[in-house]
């Protein structure tokens, strides 16, 4: 579900948090993915098919341009999330949730394609959304990669929407600390806002409207003393209510370790034996994709070296990369050295 109604919100109180982006202006970052997000997509989109393709085509997609891609598992949910997730497996038809973390055959399968495409991916120890906000919190990745809201209350600085290498398609993305300076309000003052707004952690003030939210936490500033100022005939504060559980798991972040991201050439062969013979995609679909994956590395070798770039060959793209924070603090140190020696 995500944060309900939080993207109208945005758009209409926050315009200036939002921008719109083609996916080329991504070149060179490193993305984390919410992965459950893109299997529901492809899921729904088509139900015929195994989500393992959809993957196969983006990933192969992401990395033409320029987009080193890291997929996150969801781990153990909270037990705050158990109602929603009963509730959703129920919609969906299954028997019952994912309540301890172990990881489906499907997600094993998923691991399996990324593995053999030279992607990294990161099986979190709680939900994919918290880590990935971690991620790019740490300086680790440049942004979140989920259509749920949920990785902006979870900290997530950039949290990009539609990045599904579509043509047509305009990449959203939304500015956490932009739409905390327009809201005037602070991190911990939008994490109540969004647990008025309706979260999967708790229940919400039934009634209560995103524009009355904002201007009651706006006001009041905390979700203790909105609830002495609103009217309880009009509007129903559960009898039962675990916000602050709710609160805690957005703002007490557990400390991850650190991964270490690497990124290799996709093993062809492999590929072809286990989605073809295995999973009995098309052999055809495959190796044409892979034709065309090739022929767009090898253009995109041959534009950097024709426009003078240092990186001018495949490998030098697929190799373990550093952390983030690593090359800004290197970035930084060289200003710096180069300030001082101005100044003298």
């Amino acid at each position: 579900m995500g944060i309900t109604k939080l993207a109208e919100l945005i758009r209409s109180d926050a315009p200036d948090a939002v921008s719109y982006k083609d996916i080329s202006q991504y070149t060179g970052n490193i993305i984390a993915l919410d992965t459950s997000i893109v299997v529901n997509q492809f899921r729904a989109a088509t139900p015929t098919l195994s989500p393992l393709t959809g993957i196969f085509f983006r990933t192969l997609t992401f990395l033409e341009h320029g987009i080193k891609p890291v997929f996150v598992f969801d781990g153990k949910p909270p037990g705050e999330k158990a109602a929603v997730l009963e509730k959703r497996a129920q919609v969906a038809g299954w028997s019952f949730p994912n309540l301890d973390g172990t990881a489906s055959s499907q997600t094993k399968e998923c691991f399996e394609l990324l593995t053999l495409l030279g992607v990294p991916f990161i099986q979190a120890p709680g939900d994919a959304e918290a880590m990935c906000a971690w991620l790019v919190r740490k300086g680790i990745v440049h942004a979140v990669a989920s259509e749920d809201m949920d990785s902006l209350p979870f900290g997530a600085n950039i949290l990009v929407r539609q990045l599904n290498a579509k043509k047509d398609s305009e990449v959203i993305e939304y500015s956490l600390p932009k739409l905390l300076e327009k809201l005037q309000i602070s991190h911990e003052e939008f994490v109540d806002l969004c647990i008025l707004l309706g979260c999967d952690y708790c229940d919400k003030i039934a009634g209560l409207g995103p524009k009355r939210a904002l201007t009651l936490i706006q006001k009041h500033r905390t979700i203790e003393n909105v609830v002495l100022h609103i009217n309880r005939k009009t509007y129903s504060v559960p009898q039962i209510w675990k916000y602050r559980e709710a609160r805690k798991l957005f703002l007490d972040m557990p400390q991850f370790d650190t991964p270490e991201l690497t990124w290799t050439e996709p093993d062809e062969e492999a590929l072809v034996n286990f989605l073809c013979h295995i999973k009995h995609v098309n052999v055809n679909r495959v190796r044409s994709r892979m034709e065309k994956f090739r022929k767009t590395q090898k253009e995109r070798e041959m534009e950097r070296a024709v426009g003078g770039g240092r990186q001018t060959r495949m490998e030098d793209f697929f190799r373990v990369t550093r952390k983030r924070e690593q090359r800004v603090e290197a970035a930084n140190s060289s200003t710096s050295k180069a300030k001082k020696a101005k100044s003298t």
